[in-house]
């Protein structure tokens, strides 16, 4: 599930779906539209992250101690 949104958000992102969703963020958030680009990067990269870590290594470990 969370590789599904992972890739989903990501998809999004570089099809560019229009402006909407800079629209909404920005005025959400107080951020300038220019600003939304390297903001959604450092949030991919952080939840790629977080999948890594609290998805894959537990797996790793229990594999490994089977």
């Amino acid at each position: 599930m969370n590789l599904g949104i992972l890739t989903f958000s990501t998809v999004m992102l570089i099809t560019n779906v229009g402006d909407w969703p800079k629209g909404i963020h920005s005025k959400l958030f107080g951020v300038q539209k220019e600003g939304l680009d390297a903001m959604y990067f450092n949030f991919l990269a952080n939840y790629k992250l977080a999948i890594f870590i609290f998805n894959l290594v537990p797996y790793l470990a229990l594999k490994i101690m089977e």
